[in-house]
């Protein structure tokens, strides 16, 4: 968070709308809290795997981007372990 230079309620608010709409998108029916903890837990996840390519996402519409992409991959994982 601190790389995109967002303070921790912009963080919560961001990633409650990143992962409602990655829960929107892969179709599951998660709660507002967990949607938070998706979003936020996605958006670490993905600046780290992505900071591995040597990419970086800046400001509130890469957190919500990175955000996105990381819940959807936890909701991918998941799904795969609950099989």
């Amino acid at each position: 968070m601190e790389d995109a230079g967002i303070g921790w309620i912009a963080a919560i608010i961001i990633g409650g709308l990143a992962g409602w709409i990655a829960s929107a998108i892969m179709k599951t029916g998660t709660g507002i809290f967990l949607n938070i903890v998706l979003g936020i837990v996605g958006a670490a996840i993905a600046s780290f795997l992505f900071g591995l390519i040597g990419v970086s996402f800046g400001g509130w519409f890469g957190y919500l981007i990175a955000g996105l992409i990381g819940a959807c991959i936890l909701i991918a994982l998941v799904r795969a372990i609950r099989r």
